[in-house]
């Protein structure tokens, strides 16, 4: 079981990573980061906007290796939880160890990578186990890969999270007819979950502020009126790897009320994490 004694929920910011300099990285990997991005300037940011709660994802370029992220669950077990990256061959007990820890997800980031076949025999396991374990999969990929993903995944009775929005393909943003797919699986059941996350992510590179807002606010509406209010989650994907200098913490808190109607905020940053995340009364 997730641990329960929880500060009162004010907000949650659903995705953001810490590392820093002198880390032993992946050996196949996108990026290599030149700054440290230490848990006490993250705190501070999610101080700064009035955020109880932060989750912490494994990046990609620190592959298996979860040691710090783990070490911080620890810091500051009462505000933070914690998405790790494993083989797929991670036993049961190890996964319950890091349910202990503060550990709430399992990361796929299959972004630049080939595509896993999930509904393979040697991957049925793993999924066995997240059910079993109460981990949802967290999964990152374009959009016209996703669906070959979320139905082994679902059917193997584990909650799925998709990030930013889903990635549709960054000229055509909501246009992507892969996103009209993504969104006919809205009749699967409430276990398909989305971060509205790293809109600059799904615009093409460099784009102008207005372009990137207005690519989220329709990707948003088009994900809120198929899955309704309560399966998405906002987070800041702080210190938003790749596109540092184009934005940070607070101008993507201050940005997200111009995509996201007032009337859905309470939902998505506090009532839905919440629950998704095992946090404060609604801990698993």
């Amino acid at each position: 079981m997730i641990r329960s004694e929880i500060d009162p929920v004010t907000g949650v910011d659903s995705h953001a990573h810490v590392f820093h300099r002198g880390q032993t990285l992946a050996a196949e990997r996108r990026y290599s980061p030149d700054y440290d991005a230490p848990l006490n300037r993250y705190l501070a940011h999610l101080d700064e906007v009035g955020l109880s709660h932060g989750i912490l994802v494994q990046p990609s370029f620190l592959g298996t290796d979860n040691r710090l992220l783990l070490d911080c669950l620890a810091q500051a077990p009462k505000r933070l939880r914690g998405v790790v990256v494993v083989e797929p061959e991670v036993s049961a007990d190890a996964l319950a160890a890091l349910v202990c820890q503060g550990v709430c997800g399992v990361r796929l980031n299959l972004m630049g990578q080939p595509l896993p076949d999930l509904a393979a025999r040697h991957w049925r396991p793993f999924l066995q186990r997240l059910a079993e374990s109460g981990l949802h999969l967290e999964l990152h990929r374009h959009a016209s890969d996703l669906p070959a993903l979320l139905g082994p995944a679902l059917e193997a009775e584990v909650t799925v999270v998709v990030d930013h929005f889903g990635r549709p393909e960054p000229d055509l943003g909501d246009r992507d007819p892969a996103l009209a797919e993504l969104c006919r699986w809205a009749d699967r059941g409430g276990a398909l979950w989305f971060k509205l996350s790293a809109p600059y992510r799904n615009a093409p590179k460099d784009s102008p502020a207005t372009l990137i807002r207005q690519r989220a606010q329709a990707t948003a509406e088009c994900l809120l009126a198929a899955f309704g209010t309560d399966h998405c989650v906002w987070g800041s994907d702080w210190p938003h790897t790749q596109h540092e200098r184009q934005t940070s913490f607070l101008q993507e808190y201050d940005a997200m009320p111009r995509w996201l109607p007032p009337h859905y905020r309470r939902q998505v940053l506090v009532e839905n994490p919440a629950r998704l995340f095992g946090i404060g009364d609604s801990a698993r």
